[in-house]
């Protein structure tokens, strides 16, 4: 499974490692790849995740992060 989430509050590359890091630690997400220019991050996971345990892992990652949408690609 492919998910794009949309995110605000990313601003560099530290922020993209926060992300991509609490992203990992979600059950079946295999890979996560976060971009501040384009606020998205697009993740890959070995079965379903839930869009809330998505958006709150990227919320997890700072205060001033989250995920405004999640879309299946």
């Amino acid at each position: 499974m492919k998910y794009t989430i949309k995110t605000k509050g990313m601003m560099c590359g530290h922020c993209e490692a926060s992300v991509e890091a609490s992203l990992l630690k979600v059950p079946g997400v295999t890979d996560a790849d976060a971009d501040h220019d384009t606020n998205t991050v697009e993740v890959e996971a070995s079965a379903p995740v839930t869009e809330d345990a998505l958006k709150d892992a990227v919320h997890a990652a700072g205060d001033n992060f989250y995920a405004l949408t999640v879309q299946t690609a």
